[in-house]
């Protein structure tokens, strides 16, 4: 089995005080092509990770001065050195000491005496992953750049535009998280089967050599051998779960954009809800500021329904950010004595005239009366200056009202909230 370096301008720091593990771990890494640099003490790590970062960390647990656990919780809370994978390298048995490296923000750990196979393959793996996580936030920040960007010249759009353009967009992020995610995919593969490899070489040594040299035993003691055959699979599969996570995600944006469909045909109308509150689901949880939104759904039967998908996406996106949007102005608004918690309803309905009925409710600040023949003006917004160009609503009503013989209307009352319907035919054609 191979184990030469995928990354060969990569940098180890090896954190020791022992020389030979020193002088082991530098002739093994050099020797494959990793640049490797020493620190003797976690003062002395600590002091050079001032003026350069290496791309991963091996860590000694036991050393003088500040040990291996305290350098890791320094690293970590320091915003210039707290991405830096860290693994730790241990003679300790006791579990204990390995969740609580891990809790510190440890990625794995290495259990001396070192196995030089089973080194390595630990950290190549984590330096796949390392800049592939690097690689997919650099191209999530250029594309964020990119949103906020198109978001500056919005107001300068024909709506019809408009509508294609942001189309476009969500299915060129889909693509462009994808090709980081192939990599990591890619590459969790050849690591599971590696670590099979290895798996099914302890097997065979195990039923060749059931009474192994008393070196081994007391290795095979130390590192708890079980667990680790146990739980070196969960972790691979954890990893394959996150990814998986972001395939979906970069899915429901294809499926939000609907760039691979024709302009006009028969959809699922709650397929497009979920897509659309998947993007928004990090608007949803809580966070420092606000409260977690609870989440409604009473969907009722429906038909296929004949419509234009990326436009009636668009819709529903700018209603649900509305109203997401009212929330977070009540909560920052909202009365000491308020125990009203957030909430939006989703309802959808289909009436006896054979038309779709989609209603978005919340329980937020609600609308002025004085402002509702207003709403749908273009660029009135009852936002802050800066946060609303007054278009979302404006459109909205044009993709209802003009393209799909619908309408849509608006329910409010300040203090109580506020609710949207939209009623479009289930066959357009018919109308």
């Amino acid at each position: 089995m191979s184990f030469e370096n995928t990354t060969p301008a990569a940098t180890v720091l090896v954190v020791d005080d022992n020389p030979t593990n020193i002088q082991v771990l530098f002739d093994v890494l050099t020797g494959i092509g990793y640049r490797v640099a020493i620190a003797k003490s976690g003062e002395a790590a600590l002091q050079r990770l001032q003026s350069y970062h290496p791309d991963i960390i091996l860590l000694d647990v036991m050393m003088p001065g500040i040990d291996g656990f305290e350098t890791c919780q320094r690293l970590k809370a320091n915003s210039a050195t707290c991405d830096i994978p860290v693994i730790f390298m241990t003679a300790l048995s006791d579990s204990v000491d390995k969740v609580k490296g891990l809790s510190l923000g440890a990625v794995d750990y290495i259990t001396k005496p070192i196995q030089h196979e089973e080194a390595l393959a630990r950290i190549r793996v984590h330096l796949q992953l390392y800049h592939s996580q690097k690689a997919l936030a650099q191209r999530t920040t250029e594309l964020s750049q990119t949103l906020e960007n198109l978001k500056q010249t919005q107001v300068h759009l024909v709506q019809s535009e408009k509508m294609s353009a942001l189309g476009q967009m969500m299915a060129g992020i889909a693509h462009e998280i994808n090709n980081p995610m192939n990599f990591i995919c890619g590459n969790l593969a050849p690591a599971k089967e590696y670590i099979q490899d290895l798996m099914k070489f302890l097997e065979l040594y195990q039923e060749c050599h059931p009474d192994p040299h008393p070196k081994i035993a007391t290795w095979m003691k130390q590192v708890d051998l079980s667990y680790l055959r146990e739980d070196l699979p969960k972790l691979i599969n954890s990893l394959e779960i996150g990814s998986n996570r972001i395939r979906q995600l970069a899915l429901s944006l294809r499926n939000f954009s609907r760039l691979d469909d024709p302009e006009f045909k028969a959809v699922d109308i709650h397929e497009g809800i979920e897509s659309t509150l998947l993007i928004l689901q990090h608007r949803l949880k809580a966070s420092p500021e606000y409260p977690a939104i609870q989440l409604i759904k009473d969907y009722g039967e429906l038909p296929m329904v004949e419509c234009y998908p990326s436009q009636l996406n668009q819709v529903l996106m700018n209603l649900l950010s509305n109203a997401i949007d009212a929330l977070e102005s009540s909560w920052e608004n909202r009365e000491r004595s308020s125990t009203v918690d957030p909430s939006i309803t989703i309802r959808t309905s289909l009436s006896h005239d054979n038309c779709v009925s989609i209603s978005i409710a919340d329980n937020g600040i609600g609308i002025p009366e004085a402002v509702h023949c207003q709403l749908f003006d273009p660029f009135f917004t009852t936002k802050p200056l800066g946060k609303g160009t007054g278009l979302g609503l404006s459109i909205s009503h044009e993709i209802i009202t003009k393209k799909h013989n619908g309408k849509i209307d608006c329910y409010s009352n300040p203090g109580q909230g506020t609710e949207f319907i939209v009623q479009i035919p289930v066959q357009l054609s018919d109308e």
